[in-house]
């Protein structure tokens, strides 16, 4: 007799791929460089993400201690059509900076001097463009952004270009006051994040004074192709500027609607 064997069974067709476990999020991820849903191993993170992690921090520590190179971004500057002046804070160097941020809202003595001597008979507004806390986000945004935004107020009289080394927002206002500024727009690197180790803000203050403080000015921040791009940032700094001359005040006084205009733009 025979050994009966089992009916054959058609082959089983494979297992359906379960999805990965991010999945859901992927089309979310497209719209922003946050670290959402970060895929973990056991109670830990995956190793590509923590690499990932690791590799944004070491870029944002490499941007607050990386040097500034003053004497490149002016010549960058010059063709703008303004005079490009160079200072420096009171801070000896970026160390110093870095220990001590009052001596990076105050002048050197000699450029003081030397603000002072191109001050005339006053100006309306002053552009500083300073290293502050990411010496590599104005060396790359600093020019695309003010050869748009320059053109917009060619009928405003505009004080020369600062470049200013080892500077802190408020030394915009002792560079406004040297010159006999109305008005201070200090372009300047911004704390590195883990996902923009690149990104220059921009602070308009009416009337700086060394009393001035942070309430009285207005910030546009994240300014870099990723984030604000050039062309909305050079709008909305115009409409700020031109709203603190006509209403003579800045800062939490001043309501920021320049949105208002890039929807009907659109």
């Amino acid at each position: 007799m025979s050994e009966q064997r089992p009916p054959a069974h058609p082959p089983s067709s494979p297992p359906s791929r379960k999805p990965a476990q991010d999945e859901p999020w992927a089309e979310l991820r497209r719209f922003t460089a946050a670290r959402i849903a970060l895929p973990r191993s056991g109670a830990s993170l995956a190793t590509a993400p923590l690499l990932e992690f690791r590799l944004a921090h070491a870029r944002a520590r490499d941007a607050v201690h990386a040097p500034f190179d003053d004497a490149r971004l002016c010549a960058e500057l010059a063709p703008l059509g303004l005079p490009v002046l160079a200072v420096a804070s009171a801070a000896q160097d970026r160390q110093h900076y870095l220990m001590r941020p009052d001596l990076g809202r105050r002048l050197a003595d000699d450029s003081a001097a030397m603000l002072a001597a191109h001050a005339g008979s006053g100006y309306d507004v002053a552009f500083i463009v300073a290293d502050g806390l990411s010496a590599r986000a104005v060396a790359a945004h600093a020019q695309p952004l003010l050869a748009l935004l320059l053109p917009r107020l060619a009928d405003w009289r505009i004080a020369p270009l600062v470049v200013a080394r080892l500077g802190r927002v408020a030394l915009g206002d002792a560079i406004a006051n040297a010159l006999h500024a109305e008005i201070a727009v200090m372009l300047i690197g911004e704390r590195p994040g883990l996902s923009a180790p690149d990104s220059m803000g921009a602070y308009l203050t009416f009337a700086p004074t060394p009393q001035t403080s942070d309430a009285e000015r207005n910030c546009i921040s994240n300014i870099r192709p990723e984030g604000l791009p050039y062309p909305d940032a050079a709008m909305k700094l115009v409409h700020l500027i031109r709203a603190m001359r006509a209403r003579r005040l800045s800062g939490v006084q001043l309501k920021d609607d320049a949105h208002r205009l890039l929807i009907e733009e659109r």
